[in-house]
């Protein structure tokens, strides 16, 4: 994953997990600042979902907006 590449567009991606996810606080969204590799963890905290839901949601946000490995 290109980590320029989702700092750039952090502002437009935390709305965009705001809007898929709404029960991400401000601050969850400050802590991952750019680190979606960090997300599968946020959503198995806030929504209860199992680790391999998880990785199955971060994955298919990251493949919709194109910030999949080597994009």
């Amino acid at each position: 994953m290109n980590s320029d590449r989702i700092e750039g567009n952090w502002k437009q991606l935390k709305g965009k997990l705001k809007e898929k996810w709404g029960k991400f606080t401000d601050d969850d969204l400050a802590q991952m600042e750019g680190k979606l590799d960090q997300l599968s963890g946020y959503l198995q905290e806030r929504y209860g979902y199992a680790e391999d839901q998880a990785k199955r949601e971060a994955d298919a946000f990251r493949k919709e907006n194109g910030l999949y490995k080597d994009d």
